[in-house]
């Protein structure tokens, strides 16, 4: 039996679709697996961390602390939730530390990283800032 111009027309259609759906889902899931991935390794990252922190004398106070924050515009207070990578101690003085393991994201050119921790001296009022560079394995002081 032979199929009209509309008939192959149609199947033509039918697996464009499917190979777009196909294509949508795996995108989907490859991006899922990138951020479980990012995810276990940024976990990784803070538990080493942690022991290098109290290695140098540091001790935990809090990981992952979470605070509200209000930021005043016109007049009004809007709220702000953070969540810093670790709260620490050393010396009588209190810092937050935000771990970091790209290459790019340890450099404090990097813009990013420069205000997430302005953002965390003023937010969460402490004496200092650290950088935790897993990639160098070092601690650094920052300050404004």
């Amino acid at each position: 039996m032979e199929q009209g111009f509309a008939g192959a027309l149609g199947w033509w259609v039918a697996a464009a679709l499917a190979a777009v759906a196909a294509w949508l889902w795996l995108r989907r899931r490859w991006r899922r697996w990138r951020h479980v991935r990012r995810t276990r390794a940024a976990f990784r990252a803070e538990r080493r961390a942690d022991r290098l922190l109290v290695r140098l004398g540091y001790r935990i106070e809090a990981r992952q602390p979470a605070i509200d924050w209000a930021v005043r515009v016109d007049g009004e207070d809007v709220p702000i939730g953070l969540r810093a990578d670790l709260l620490v101690s050393r010396g009588g003085r209190v810092y937050v530390a935000e771990v970091k393991a790209g290459e790019r994201a340890v450099r404090v050119e990097t813009a990013a990283t420069r205000r997430q921790l302005l953002e965390y001296a003023v937010a969460y009022g402490v004496d200092g800032v650290l950088l935790v560079d897993m990639v160098r394995r070092e601690v650094v002081e920052v300050e404004f």
